[in-house]
């Protein structure tokens, strides 16, 4: 039986449609203001892909920021159960998950049955989150998706001090107008942010194998920048697109449920 998961963060959609264990279609978008629009359309996007209906799918289960507003949904899971759900099945030497979200940082840490055993997040800031990067990318005229390759020409280390956005913001228009470059301005605001993200995590004891999920995932500097302020390699979850870990884990959730269901006829 075919099932889905549909995770709608601040910033974006997910949705992934699985068929015995194997993910057969996937589809990100940037949310919109609706979370139940977000929902419809990429969960749409998901289904054209894979050439189904609606109808086709058997159980789906929601998560992310917006859950509670998706319209189809079976059932609703936390996204850092379904976070955890996903990085386990691609990872099973897991051990700690970083997802820096749109709104918030989240740092889980799992048992070695894959179960979540504790767990933290900063909600209160943006300067620990996807959006810090969003903006400052604004600011300095980059496109979020080339934030990364453009801090790898780093050839001078600046340091970024303020922990608040605004004036953070304000630091790095300073930089601009002393003539720094801006790979190496992004370069600090990597770094900057993997300290507050790193901090985060060490607070409920750091353990190997490490991983990072969600969009910034991809952001290759501050994957650099991460595993440079946690002091150890964070392990890449090779062959799936991080930023669908959610959705995935929520998939996986479905998929449970078929299987309890079948096993009870």
């Amino acid at each position: 039986m075919k099932v889905a998961g549909c995770d709608i963060g601040s910033l974006t959609a997910k949705a992934v449609i699985m068929e015995n264990g194997n993910i057969i279609s996937q589809a990100v978008m940037r949310a919109k203001a609706r979370p139940s629009e977000s929902a419809i359309d990429v969960m749409q996007m998901a289904l054209d892909k894979a050439n189904l209906a609606r109808d086709d799918i058997g159980y789906i289960v929601g998560t992310g920021y917006g859950r509670e507003q998706i319209p189809f949904v079976d059932q609703v899971e936390s996204e850092i159960s379904c976070h955890a759900k996903g990085a386990w099945r691609i990872m099973p030497s897991v051990r700690m998950i970083i997802d820096i979200g749109g709104q918030d940082a989240k740092a889980t840490r799992l048992d070695d049955s894959g179960n979540v055993a504790r767990y933290i997040y900063n909600d209160k800031c943006a300067s620990g989150t996807g959006r810090f990067l969003e903006i400052m990318g604004e600011a300095l005229e980059v496109p979020l998706e080339k934030l990364g390759e453009l801090a790898a020409k780093s050839m001078e280390k600046l340091s970024i001090s303020n922990q608040c956005v605004i004036f953070a913001e304000t630091e790095v228009v300073s930089l601009v107008n002393e003539g720094k470059e801006t790979a190496d301005i992004l370069n600090a605001l990597h770094h900057s942010l993997a300290k507050r993200v790193a901090s985060l995590a060490r607070s409920i004891d750091v353990r190997q194998d490490v991983v990072m999920t969600g969009g910034v995932a991809k952001n290759a500097g501050v994957f650099s920048a991460l595993s440079e302020a946690l002091g150890l390699p964070l392990k890449a979850l090779d062959g799936v697109d991080p930023q669908i870990m959610g959705a995935l884990g929520a998939a996986l959730y479905a998929e449970e449920k078929v299987q309890e269901r079948q096993k009870a006829l």
